[in-house]
């Protein structure tokens, strides 16, 4: 889902571009409605005509979407979508999560998203240091997520994220 993300120049062009790009992630913050035509395209039944389609992807050296990227073989029978909004209770969001078979949240308390998130950001480069990734977190990430949890539509499963000492890298 992160090819939906608008780009910085979409995000420049919004009514209020300072707090677009401040909180790049919201749900405001994605093009749902391209997503949802992705998702219907999808859905259409399969003909000896059917080709290739193509999702965007998301570069994080561009800090922008990359058009046409992931390629999705007419061959390809089963999909997975991952992406915060795929369970929103909002349009287009909802239009797009009731076309798909099933719908799984995995749920995670704030406090070790936002453990989790303040290096990720650092390395992706969204945040210079940890202080400006720990603002991020705190100030836009756990806002969505609080949106998101509190608007989920029903889902199928739910995947209860913990920490487990066995998962984590070496010398990490």
């Amino acid at each position: 889902m992160d090819g939906y993300h608008l780009t910085r120049a979409q995000l420049s062009a919004l009514p209020d571009p300072e707090t677009a790009h401040a909180r790049r992630g919201a749900a405001f913050t994605f093009d749902g409605t391209s997503f949802l035509s992705l998702v219907q395209v999808l859905r259409s039944p399969l003909t000896s005509n059917t080709s290739t389609i193509y999702a965007p992807s998301f570069s994080h050296a561009l800090k922008d979407p990359v058009d046409n990227d992931i390629p999705i073989l007419a061959s390809t029978r089963i999909l997975v979508f991952e992406g915060n909004y795929l369970s929103l209770e909002q349009e287009p969001w909802s239009q797009a999560a009731a076309l798909m078979d099933e719908r799984w949240f995995v749920e995670v308390e704030f406090e070790v998203a936002a453990r989790r998130l303040v290096p990720r950001h650092v390395k992706a480069g969204i945040a210079k240091d940890e202080v400006e990734a720990e603002k991020r977190v705190w100030e836009n990430d756990l806002v969505n997520g609080k949106e998101i949890v509190e608007k989920r539509l029903p889902v199928d499963e739910v995947i209860v994220s913990v920490e487990e000492d066995s998962w984590k890298e070496v010398g990490a």
